[in-house]
């Protein structure tokens, strides 16, 4: 997901984006939504959450590290 669309999701929730990166500001999400603030975390691309949003984005990121 590109950051802009990420920082309209945010505003709709309430939050400001502000100067946050993208993995925070996931996270922010993630943690306003009551999910555990997770994205960017996975070891070694294990990741046990099949239906998150941002699954695609933070496998990825961890696979491009």
């Amino acid at each position: 997901m590109l950051m802009q669309q990420v920082r309209v999701m945010a505003r709709d929730m309430g939050i400001k984006p502000g100067k946050l990166t993208k993995a925070a500001l996931i996270q922010t999400i993630q943690s306003t939504e009551g999910n555990y603030a997770c994205f960017g975390t996975a070891n070694d691309g294990q990741c046990d959450q099949m239906a998150c949003l941002w699954r695609e984005d933070c496998l990825g990121k961890k696979a491009r590290a």
